[in-house]
C-alpha cells in the first residue's frame, strides 16, 4: 500500500466523525452528543496525523502517545494545585474545594490503573486485582466524559459567528455590596460592550437579572449603570430584571425581546464557561441565540467548569445516560 493510499484509509474515519460533528451541532450546538462526536472526531484524527507521517508514522504514534500520557498524568496535578489556589483567593467555602477534590478522584483513578497494570502479571488474589480494576475504570470513564465536556466547552468559545445581532443578553451574576458590577460582571458587560461596538448596526443590550435579598439593587440595573458609564446610550438598552436563576433569565429576556416588533436575531453574553449550560436552556425555550463567552481569571476556570458538569449531569436525562455509559464500561469486568 503507497504513502497515499495509507493516507485516504486512515482519512475516512477521521472524516466521517467530523462531518457526523459538524452536521450535529449545525443543528443543534446545546446538544449534549457534540461532546461525544467532537471527542471521537479527535481520536479518529490520530492515526490520520500518523499516515500523514510516512515511514515515521510509528515515531509520530509514540510521541503523541506520550504526549497524551503526559496530559493525562498533569490533570490531576494541575486541579489540586488550582483547589489549593482556589481555596487561597476565593475563600474556605466548599465550591472552591471542587477542583482539588477532583483532582485527588482522578489521581486515584491513574494511581489504581498503575497498580492494576502491575498486578496483572503477578499471583495476587483475584478479588483485589478485580476492585482496582473497577476503580481504575470507572474513574477513567468519568475523567474522560469531564475530558469530552471541556474540549466542547472549549471548542464554542473558538467557533466563529455573525456580529450583525439585534439584541444582546448580559447574564446577571452576584453584585458588590456597594451595587456595582464585580470583575465576574464586568467582564461580561465588556465582552457585550465589544458586540455592540464591532456590530454595524448597533444592537439593543438587554441586562438581565433581579435583585437578591443582600443587594441595593437589581442586577440589571447595576449593569445598566456601568454600560452607562462606558458611553452606551440609554435607548439602546432595555432592563430585564425580575429574573433570579439563568432560566429566568433567558425566559424572561426572551419575552422581553418578542414584545418588540421587526428581527430578533439574538445574542446571549455569559462568562465562557457558562455558555453551554445557557445554550441547553435556550434550545428548551425555543429560544434562537449565538453563545458568547467572556473571559474569566484562569484559576477560576476549573471550578466552574466543574460546577458546570455537575449540573449538567443533575438532569435525569444525563444522568442516566451518564450511569448507563458507566455501567457498560463495567460490565466486561463484572461479567467476567
Amino acid at each position: 500500500m503507497n504513502y497515499f493510499e495509507n493516507v485516504w484509509h486512515a482519512a475516512i474515519p477521521a472524516l466521517f466523525f467530523w462531518l457526523i460533528f459538524i452536521y450535529s451541532m449545525h443543528r443543534n450546538r446545546s446538544r449534549y452528543r457534540n461532546t461525544f462526536f467532537l471527542m471521537l472526531a479527535g481520536c479518529s484524527s490520530i492515526p490520520f496525523l500518523c499516515s500523514l507521517a510516512g515511514k515515521y508514522a510509528a515515531t509520530t504514534f509514540i510521541i503523541l502517545l506520550l504526549l497524551i500520557i503526559l496530559l493525562i498524568l498533569f490533570v490531576p496535578v494541575g486541579l489540586i494545585w488550582n483547589g489549593i489556589l482556589m481555596w487561597r483567593r476565593e475563600g474556605h467555602s466548599l465550591g472552591n474545594l471542587l477542583s482539588l477534590a477532583f483532582g485527588i478522584i482522578i489521581g486515584i483513578g491513574e494511581i489504581a490503573t498503575f497498580i492494576f497494570v502491575l498486578l496483572t502479571g503477578s499471583l495476587v488474589v483475584d478479588q483485589w486485582t478485580a476492585f482496582l480494576s473497577h476503580l481504575s475504570q470507572g474513574l477513567i470513564y468519568v475523567s474522560l466524559v469531564f475530558v469530552a465536556f471541556m474540549f466542547y466547552c472549549l471548542f464554542l468559545q473558538i467557533i466563529p459567528h455573525k456580529r450583525d445581532f439585534d439584541y444582546v443578553i448580559i447574564h446577571g451574576s452576584g453584585l458588590k455590596k456597594d451595587g456595582t458590577v464585580t470583575k465576574l460582571l464586568e467582564d461580561r458587560c465588556d465582552k457585550a460592550i465589544e458586540v455592540y461596538r464591532k456590530d454595524p448596526t448597533p444592537p439593543i443590550l438587554v441586562p438581565s437579572g433581579g435583585q437578591g435579598a443582600d443587594e441595593v439593587c437589581s442586577e440589571a440595573m447595576a449593569i445598566k449603570n456601568y454600560l452607562l458609564s462606558q458611553g452606551i446610550p440609554e435607548e439602546k438598552i432595555k432592563m430585564e430584571d425580575q429574573s433570579t436563576t439563568t432560566w429566568e433569565n433567558l425566559k424572561f429576556s426572551k419575552m422581553l425581546i418578542e414584545s418588540f416588533p421587526g428581527r430578533h436575531y439574538v445574542a446571549l453574553v455569559t462568562s465562557n464557561y457558562h455558555v453551554y449550560r445557557a445554550l441547553r436552556y435556550c434550545s428548551k425555550l425555543n429560544f434562537s441565540c449565538t453563545g458568547i463567552g467572556s473571559r474569566v481569571a484562569s484559576y477560576y476556570w476549573p471550578s466552574a467548569l466543574i460546577r458546570e458538569f455537575v449540573a449538567i449531569h443533575r438532569e435525569p436525562k444525563h444522568l442516566i445516560l451518564f450511569l448507563v455509559g458507566y455501567m457498560l464500561v463495567l460490565a466486561p469486568m463484572l461479567i467476567r
